[in-house]
């Protein structure tokens, strides 16, 4: 059985679980991964590049549901990823597009700065990774997989709280305050680790010789874990802007 790898939902515990693969030339390689992940982030920027220098915020939506309706197909369909994951990345990327729009307005210079922490983060992790200064114990996927969950179980109850006009202060990309910084830090750290669980995941895949087309799943794994983290980068970044204000 294949243990918890992941904390990203995208890349749960029984996602290699009823693949089979009718030849041997027809598996999933490390290097078809990272090809497909490749060639994710390139549709995914260029799409946002779009948005973004034509300061167009009009496709958020269409890109967020879209893009979330992509998602779980791809989840639940995975054999369908080579033709979702690349749809998937355009629309989120015009979403990003959109949002990254939104933040530059707010602050000058935030969002290369957001692309560069991300970038610079995900090649750092992924080094620490391949030299196994970081290892993907099972204590260490359990814990982040549960700081993950209840991340998302506060987001969740977020959203359900502004369905009725109110909000958690601490969410606010413009909340300065300490509390609303540290939160902000403890979910970079949390968003980041599952990029090393991801690797782990991904690298397992190869190495039990999944379908073909999980290649492009290992890449939408990664595809959702960094739209999260720069995300959260940029609220981070927006946080302490405010508070310098």
């Amino acid at each position: 059985m294949i243990s918890y790898r992941s904390g990203n939902p995208a890349l749960t515990k029984n996602t290699f679980n009823n693949s089979s693969v009718d030849h041997a030339d027809n598996v999933m390689t490390l290097d078809g991964t990272v090809n497909k992940t490749a060639l994710s982030l390139l549709i995914l920027m260029g799409c946002a590049f779009y948005t973004f220098t034509n300061n167009n915020t009009n496709f958020i939506w269409m890109g967020i549901i879209a893009g979330t309706i992509l998602a779980l197909a791809t989840i639940f369909k995975k054999d369908w990823a080579p033709y979702t994951v690349p749809f998937y990345a355009a629309f989120e990327g015009l979403a990003l597009g959109g949002i990254s729009t939104i933040y530059a307005h707010m602050y000058t210079g935030i969002v290369q700065q957001a692309i560069f922490l991300t970038f610079g983060i995900f090649l750092a992790l992924l080094f620490a990774y391949k030299t196994q200064i970081i290892k993907a114990t099972e204590n260490f996927k359990l814990g982040v997989f549960a700081a993950t969950g209840g991340i998302f179980f506060f987001y969740l109850i977020s959203l359900i709280l502004s369905f009725f006009g109110s909000e958690i202060s601490i969410l606010n990309p413009t909340n300065g305050g300490l509390m609303s910084i540290g939160f902000s830090i403890f979910v970079v750290i949390i968003a980041s680790l599952n990029l090393v669980l991801d690797f782990d995941f991904i690298e397992h895949g190869a190495e039990v010789g999944a379908p073909k087309y999980m290649e492009w799943y290992g890449a939408f794994g990664l595809l959702v874990t960094l739209i999260w983290l720069y995300l959260e980068i940029l609220k981070l970044l927006a946080k302490l802007y405010s508070n310098r204000d």
